[in-house]
């Protein structure tokens, strides 16, 4: 099947199979998403969300984040792991998004790019929930569907995004990564993903590697 249009079927599958699909990190303003992001390394969002409410209460603006004491962060941020270095990203990005852009997060992945602790993954999570433009957002879910799927042959990130880029209509993209998200996690897992459940198995190529595997009696 031509990729571009496996790509839309795969959408419109997975728009109808998690039409209530959302950013599972929570946040209230660009911010909060950008901060959230950051905590997420290696770590589950269900932590981070649980993190960032005592996060979110003690600081509210950049200037907070900017001046405050980096002791009192690693605490409260501790149990998301690596917290030296994210708290040390966190107040270094509030103080450069106030030095170099006025207090704005930009909206473009090259500006977002110059912050401390911020990547393509978090650039593009931003371009498409906060800014509205076509993005994908390449965590480890993304990359197993899309290589199951047969969308890609890669684990690298950027080359993952760059073919998805290619196939995926632009208006889909963000929410697509999105519903990878939620569909890794309810069906298509890393470990015994329940095929037999599965929206998208006609479209699957990981399934068709499954039914040439010998039957064991």
């Amino acid at each position: 099947m031509e990729l571009k249009r496996k790509a839309r079927q795969i959408v419109k599958a997975l728009e109808a199979e998690y039409p209530d699909a959302s950013c599972s990190l929570e946040s209230t303003d660009a911010l909060e998403l950008l901060i959230a992001t950051r905590l997420s390394a290696q770590c589950t969002d269900e932590r981070v969300n649980i993190v960032t409410k005592e996060l979110f209460a003690r600081y509210r603006t950049m200037e907070d984040y900017a001046g405050a004491d980096i002791v009192e962060i690693e605490r409260i941020i501790h149990s998301c792991g690596l917290y030296k270095t994210k708290a040390r990203d966190i107040r270094a990005m509030c103080a450069l998004l106030l030095e170099k852009f006025g207090g704005v997060i930009p909206g473009s992945i090259e500006e977002l790019t110059k912050l401390p602790g911020v990547g393509r993954k978090t650039a593009n999570l931003m371009m498409g929930d906060i800014f509205g433009k076509p993005a994908i957002v390449v965590d480890t879910h993304c990359i197993r569907l899309s290589n199951r799927l047969g969308l890609v042959h890669s684990t690298d990130p950027y080359k993952v995004e760059l073919a998805l880029r290619e196939i995926v209509p632009p208006e889909s993209s963000s929410m697509l990564c999105h519903r990878f998200v939620w569909h890794g996690r309810a069906v298509c897992r890393a470990r015994s993903p329940q095929c037999a459940e599965c929206c998208l198995a006609g479209m699957c190529d990981y399934i068709k590697t499954l039914d040439k595997m010998p039957q064991v009696e």
